[in-house]
């Protein structure tokens, strides 16, 4: 009798396997989360922020195979937020009806009391609007990630002069192609305007104390792929292009979680 309950009290102190299909509600809005394939329910867990495009939600993320099957492969914790009307209120945007910021605090503090989290290896990521958010919240909170990859997305306009939280490992990736979130941005409404990723990473040089040409260059399928590795702050920018529209690119995810791992263990 001791056995079976000590049995379920283990049980039960374990985390619930996340249901993607339901949300979590925190006090500024929901996010939904997606517990990698045979985890355990104890071991640590790298995690993503994935921040989804306009228009959509973060259960359209967090049912989305394509996106959470590598995430999965690669043994990582999906949280999924969803902005309000189905949008986010980064610097630049149209729509501004909450701290975005403080959100994504609520967030991390209720993902690490739900889950056991590897604290050297929480990401932020996210495509075309989700992606500027990302880069928004590498500006404003590079201290609560240790890395952050967006897809399709950076700056809008007025892009910031600095970033007030510092360094930041960041990789992104564009299409060249790109006619909804172009490189060089495009106006919206006439009013508001995305902004120009080549200026953007530009800042981030700056950021990182990095040098204007970067370290290494490499084209791997039709990526081209620019690093910068030397530089003062001790972090990594990397900018890779491709000549398609826009889209995530196949195995870009795995790509990314690798670059992001081997970030971890430097």
């Amino acid at each position: 009798m001791r056995k079976l309950l000590l049995l379920l009290t283990l049980l039960l102190a374990l985390p619930a396997k996340a249901d993607p299909s339901k949300p979590i509600q925190v006090s500024s809005g929901a996010y939904h989360a997606v517990t990698p394939p045979g985890w355990d329910g104890t071991s640590p867990l790298p995690v993503v922020v994935f921040f989804h495009g306009y228009g959509q939600t973060g259960q359209v993320v967090a049912t989305n195979d394509r996106l959470t099957g590598p995430f999965g492969a690669n043994g990582v914790l999906l949280i999924a937020p969803t902005g309000l009307q189905k949008s986010w209120g980064h610097v630049g945007s149209p729509r501004r009806l909450r701290d975005e910021n403080a959100f994504v605090d609520e967030i991390l503090a209720d993902v690490k009391g739900r889950y056991p989290i590897d604290e050297n290896r929480i990401w932020a990521s996210g495509f075309s609007q989700g992606g500027s958010m990302a880069w928004d919240v590498a500006c404003y909170r590079a201290d609560r990630f240790d890395a952050v990859f967006p897809v399709a997305g950076a700056f809008w306009r007025p892009h910031p002069s600095t970033c007030t939280s510092g360094p930041v490992n960041l990789f992104h990736t564009h299409g060249t192609g790109d006619t909804v979130v172009p490189m060089t941005g495009r106006p919206i409404r006439e009013i508001f305007h995305q902004g120009d990723v080549i200026a953007g990473m530009a800042l981030w040089r700056q950021v990182d104390g990095c040098l204007v040409e970067p370290d290494r260059v490499e084209t791997l399928d039709d990526l081209r792929c620019e690093t910068w590795t030397r530089c003062s702050s001790g972090k990594e920018l990397k900018l890779c292009l491709h000549p398609g529209g826009h889209m995530i690119p196949k195995g870009l995810i795995d790509m990314a979680v690798t670059w992001a791992n081997d970030l971890s263990r430097r």
